[in-house]
């Protein structure tokens, strides 16, 4: 006779390590300003999926394309700072 039993144990064993670390949250929010932008070039392209484009369509995915231009500068650049230690040599 088998004895069926749950696997509650062995899932909730890991959930310590399931958690995102410290580090892993302040690099999401780090990037949360490029995620932002993203979602809003993909809404702005979603808007445009049943129909073609009218201008101000045009004008919200270009403005929305710059933001993300815009948002991964500045984030290379932050990122780019914090790898010098001690400033510019």
């Amino acid at each position: 006779m088998k004895h069926i039993v749950t696997v509650q144990d062995a899932v909730t064993a890991f959930a310590d390590f399931i958690e995102p670390t410290a580090a892993e949250l302040d690099a999401i929010d780090a990037e949360m300003p490029l995620i932002l932008a993203d979602v809003d070039l993909l809404d702005a392209q979603i808007i445009t999926l049943d129909r073609l484009p009218n201008e101000l369509d045009a004008r919200r995915i270009r403005r929305a394309r710059n933001r993300v231009l815009s948002e991964r500068r500045a984030l290379a650049n932050r990122t780019a700072g914090a790898a010098l230690p001690g400033g510019a040599a």
